[in-house]
């Protein structure tokens, strides 16, 4: 989906690695069937006047959410408890920053992210937390004997 000023278009994506499948992990998985069950009950109670718009997340009667209405959603709940501005792109970068950081190997995040090469992954998402990089050097340290390290 491509916004274009306020209009929305559908189109395909970017690229052939645009087109690709999303892991979801086993808690994601359960909420988004629980939304499915409250979106099938939302469809029942508007009968007729559903709008079967085939997306995951709709207004009560089955209509699509505008991603500008979505955006300033989440800005506005994201204020509300506090937390620092980020937009949703920023979730994606956040995302897969944080898997690089916990081991994922960088092709994985590379093909969830729809990226044809590593390499731009690298260079766009991978961010080096602290821990990370101590447990980095506590790892190389820890390949030196401790003698040479202490002279002894």
């Amino acid at each position: 989906m491509v916004q274009l000023g306020w209009d929305t278009v559908v189109t395909t994506p970017k690229s052939a690695a645009g087109r690709r499948t999303i892991t979801l992990d086993a808690e994601t998985v359960t909420v988004l069937k629980s939304w499915r069950h409250r979106q099938r009950q939302e469809r029942l109670k508007a009968g007729q006047a559903w709008v079967e718009s085939g997306r995951v997340f709709t207004h009560p009667d089955g209509t699509g959410l505008h991603p500008g209405w979505v955006s300033a959603l989440f800005t506005r709940i994201a204020a509300e408890a506090d937390l620092p501005p980020i937009s949703l792109h920023g979730l994606r970068h956040g995302a897969a920053s944080l898997s690089l950081a916990a081991g994922v190997d960088v092709k994985v995040v590379s093909a969830e992210l729809g990226h044809s090469t590593t390499s731009f992954t690298q260079d766009t998402y991978q961010s080096v937390f602290p821990d990370v990089a101590k447990a980095a050097a506590e790892a190389t340290a820890a390949l030196v004997p401790l003698k040479a390290r202490t002279g002894g």
